[in-house]
């Protein structure tokens, strides 16, 4: 079992709470974490970009990852959402263990 946190950014509230419910539900992650609103600065087709945007802090498992990153994509209204997965590699076994059993499908 390979522990994942992914990190992505919504538009508003609506949408972040619709993705987080959406994969929770459907055993994708096992937790997510809807962060205070947060000011994004970004070059998008060669225009330098703001935007004010709800950050997810999604734990998974590599197993799942794939299907995740498929529902984020189906349920994001964004062209090209930001999706990045980092490895845990470290963590409380129990906290571990208990992610892995909550991704299980």
């Amino acid at each position: 079992m390979e522990p994942l946190l992914l990190i992505t950014n919504c538009p508003d509230e609506t949408v972040a709470n619709a993705i987080a419910l959406a994969v929770v539900e459907e055993k994708l992650a096992a937790c997510v974490n809807l962060l205070p609103r947060v000011q994004s600065i970004y070059r998008w087709q060669g225009v330098v970009e703001s935007a004010s945007e709800i950050p997810l802090l999604i734990k998974t498992t590599g197993e799942r990852y794939a299907a995740l990153e498929a529902r984020i994509r189906e349920l994001h209204p964004y062209t090209v959402p930001e999706i990045i997965a980092v490895p845990i590699s470290r963590g409380l076994p129990a906290y571990l263990n208990w992610l892995a059993e909550e991704t299980r499908p």
